[in-house]
């Protein structure tokens, strides 16, 4: 639980990197966001946000599955202060 004990204490998510995906389709979204955390991976960040919005929840499913499947990510939740992003921990 100590991964998820580092998301919940984000004070500044401003801060953070963040990749944006309104507008994209859940393919491009899926390639996005996998590129978007092996690139920050390499740079030593060890959190960033995924701006997914809120909408019908299509790109939040999508950003759901792909980080649930992507081996790089140690952790990830919804922000609580804005449902339409998602806090992500990279795996060091």
């Amino acid at each position: 639980m100590e991964y998820m004990d580092r998301l919940n204490n984000i004070v500044f998510v401003d801060s953070l990197p963040k990749l944006d995906l309104h507008g994209y389709d859940r393919e491009t979204a899926r390639v996005a966001i996998n590129d978007f955390i092996r690139d920050h991976k390499i740079m030593g960040h060890d959190i960033v946000v995924i701006v997914h919005g809120r909408g019908q929840g299509i790109l939040l499913k999508q950003t759901k599955e792909t980080l649930k499947h992507n081996k790089d990510v140690a952790c990830f939740k919804q922000d609580n202060n804005n449902q339409g992003c998602t806090l992500v921990l990279i795996k060091e």
